[in-house]
């Protein structure tokens, strides 16, 4: 997908006319990264505005202690860094590669004289941002007080939705997540983790094979009911 066919995809943009999105897309720096590489970085001033156009990228909270909790996992039309341009202050947590991938940049200036050029752009990331919003305290709520079987299996529901490819008997992830970013993204120890992750082989709903995590989303969907019961 090239870059104006991607911002034209892009819910922030969508409201623009093709010549409109042609100023836009000239304004627009496209940058490689690669795995690991930090993108943004948490605290760091809002210098950039990001698009994701390949790849895989997620989105980490660092804590006190240390310890380090993935938020969510950003693919191609996902913005990154708009709450930090669109209010001034710091980047709210680190953007780091999952893998080689590509992202579309603007600077701070640009996108903000570009808001004052097309107030529905404006219009279009509030609500962008209300959803963001919205998903994130819906998120805490769920997770607040789940036991661990059903963080882990909310996480996997949301990662096959979001990344997902059919297949015979579940849902391939695009891509490889360790246990570790799984630990990370449910807030639980990697001991523990793992521990459930075997039990979801050992009963058929996770299944490993060449690197790739296969899922079996109805069962997923019935241990998050179980537990609800």
């Amino acid at each position: 997908m090239d870059k104006l066919q991607l911002l034209k995809n892009t819910t922030i943009f969508s409201s623009l006319t093709p010549p409109d999105l042609s100023v836009v897309s000239s304004l627009f720096i496209e940058e490689g990264f690669e795995k690991e590489e930090f993108i943004l970085t948490e605290g760091d001033p809002p210098n950039w505005l990001c698009i994701v156009k390949e790849g895989n990228i997620k989105m980490v909270k660092h804590s006190p202690s240390g310890r380090d909790m993935i938020m969510a996992v950003m693919s191609a039309g996902d913005v990154i860094g708009e709450v930090a341009v669109f209010d001034g202050g710091p980047y709210p947590a680190t953007a780091q590669g999952m893998g080689n991938g590509t992202i579309l940049k603007i600077s701070r200036r640009d996108f903000i004289s570009l808001l004052k050029k097309y107030p529905s752009v404006a219009l279009e990331i509030i609500g962008d941002l209300g959803r963001k919003l919205r998903g994130a305290m819906n998120v805490a709520r769920e997770l607040r007080g789940e036991r661990v079987e059903g963080r882990i299996a909310m996480v996997l529901l949301k990662l096959a939705r979001k990344l997902g490819t059919p297949v015979d008997g579940g849902v391939d992830l695009s891509i490889h997540f360790t246990r570790q970013d799984i630990a990370d993204m449910v807030g639980s120890t990697i001991e523990t983790t793992i521990r459930v992750i075997s039990r979801f082989k050992k009963e058929g709903i996770v299944r490993d094979s060449k690197g790739k995590m296969t899922l079996d989303v109805k069962r997923l969907e019935s241990i998050l009911k179980e537990i609800e019961i």
